[in-house]
């Protein structure tokens, strides 16, 4: 390890240093000598005073300040420890009667939470019910909302029912006159109108035919009141057969109620 060389104090040369130059000294002194004493042997000797000097002794640190121990301190007389009291002594009456407050005490809070337990149950009962109520009246008025519905759409369907059967209705009704018409149409080309018929009056017959148009009868159910004219209509019915056919066929009936008036 390289030794740190120590720095002399401010104001004084270190002793190193004074050693040095005490060294350059002696040396310079005994060089003078040599080259001196060669001469001397010559020459009588001159006497030469060399003056040495040395360095001021470095002063010495001042020592460090002892240490002052301090004064020990005197001990302090601990306190006498508090005299513990005896618990009093408790009667039996006493006693009882604690017990009895304890008992008490516990009863009530028992009570207490019985009570608690109680409320909240019915608390909880009330609003289950409510929550139930509200749920009933939320799905019947969604029962409600769906019977108006239901109702509506049926009463729809009976409507476009109705007007479906009153225009079948009306179409059939349309056929049939169409029927009659045809069939009254060649039941008057074969009447043989007689003459001198007062009015215009009406003859009714029921006519009996079979699905082929053939003629099975002819009744007068209404008589016109003239009966050469009524003669002469049943005897146009009966050449007319067979009468023209139903079209469709759903429209063919047995018994057909002919009305005929001669100014028709």
């Amino acid at each position: 390890m390289t030794e740190i060389p120590e720095r002399a104090p401010a104001g004084r040369a270190s002793p190193r240093f004074l050693a040095g130059v005490l060294a350059v000294l002696v040396h310079a002194a005994l060089v003078i000598f040599l080259i001196f004493g060669v001469d001397w042997q010559n020459r009588p000797p001159i006497p030469m005073v060399a003056e040495l000097y040395a360095p001021p002794m470095p002063k010495e640190a001042p020592p460090p300040p002892a240490l002052v121990k301090p004064a020990p301190q005197p001990e302090t007389a601990k306190p006498p420890p508090p005299k513990v009291e005896p618990p009093p002594e408790v009667s039996k009456a006493d006693i009882a009667l604690k017990e009895k407050q304890e008992k008490e005490r516990l009863r009530e809070e028992r009570e207490a939470r019985e009570k608690e337990k109680r409320e909240r149950e019915l608390e909880k009962k009330k609003q289950e019910e409510l929550k139930k109520k509200q749920e009933e009246q939320k799905q019947a008025k969604i029962r409600e909302a769906q019977a108006r519905e239901a109702e509506a759409l049926h009463q729809q369907e009976e409507r476009a029912r109705q007007a479906a059967l009153q225009a079948a209705q009306a179409a059939r009704a349309k056929a049939f006159a169409d029927y009659i018409q045809r069939i009254s149409a060649k039941i008057r080309g074969n009447i043989v109108m007689p003459p001198d018929i007062p009015g215009n009056p009406e003859a009714v017959f029921e006519v009996l035919q079979l699905p082929t148009g053939e003629i099975i009868q002819a009744e007068l159910k209404k008589s016109s009141g003239h009966k050469p004219y009524d003669e002469a209509v049943q005897r146009a019915i009966l050449k007319s057969s067979p009468l023209p056919k139903a079209e469709p066929a759903e429209l063919f009936q047995r018994a057909l109620t002919l009305k005929f008036r001669p100014r028709e």
